[in-house]
């Protein structure tokens, strides 16, 4: 698990010289149109774990449904969130293998970032995160959707943020990490809330 001072210490970690997380040529989605909340995703994500957990078995020691699809009410990008946790990430032969028989694509590999690597979907479109044991990204998600799944006010905040950074974004032609960092300061500070909250701040 990792520590308390992890979980809500962010780590902006800056790909090394040289290095990059895109795989095979992959880049950021272009996409960052944020349609309104529907009630089938869900179901969507329940489709992609049963999937997962079939394909892996007991390596898959974590599948959660997180990000903007999981919180009911919230507008988002219709791509449904996943953290897979599994025990070395670094190890790609112990589960990669078994996601792509599925249709997932490796996109993103991220050795300096807790290890992240990312796999896309587009039957259902889908990012699955993949994290270790002692990675604070997968309680941070946890955390904060479960905080605006509580909290309606904090809800309705992010979704205005997630609305107007989309529509800033699409107007300046930007991508999805662009459209990410003009939303960022809301979402920390959402996450200082929450923190604050459950007592880990």
């Amino acid at each position: 698990m990792p520590s308390r001072h992890d979980i809500v210490t962010f780590q902006d970690a800056p790909v090394p010289p040289g290095a990059s997380p895109w795989v095979d040529g992959a880049g950021p989605s272009p996409d960052v149109a944020v349609v309104p909340p529907d009630p089938a995703w869900p179901a969507r994500f329940d489709e992609i774990a049963e999937a997962v957990r079939r394909a892996l078995g007991w390596r898959a020691l974590v599948v959660e449904h997180v990000g903007s699809t999981s919180v009911p009410g919230l507008p988002a990008k219709p791509v449904i969130d996943v953290d897979l946790v599994v025990a070395d990430p670094a190890d790609e032969a112990a589960y990669v293998p078994a996601l792509e028989a599925l249709g997932l694509e490796l996109r993103v590999r991220e050795p300096w970032w807790h290890e992240h690597r990312l796999l896309r979907g587009t039957a259902p479109a889908c990012h699955l995160h993949v994290f270790g044991p002692d990675s604070p990204e997968v309680v941070r998600h946890r955390i904060f959707r479960d905080w605006l799944r509580g909290n309606p006010d904090e809800r309705e905040r992010y979704a205005a943020a997630k609305l107007t950074a989309a529509a800033a974004s699409s107007a300046a032609g930007e991508h999805g990490m662009q459209y990410n960092a003009r939303k960022e300061r809301v979402v920390r500070e959402i996450y200082g809330r929450a923190f604050a909250a459950t007592g880990l701040a």
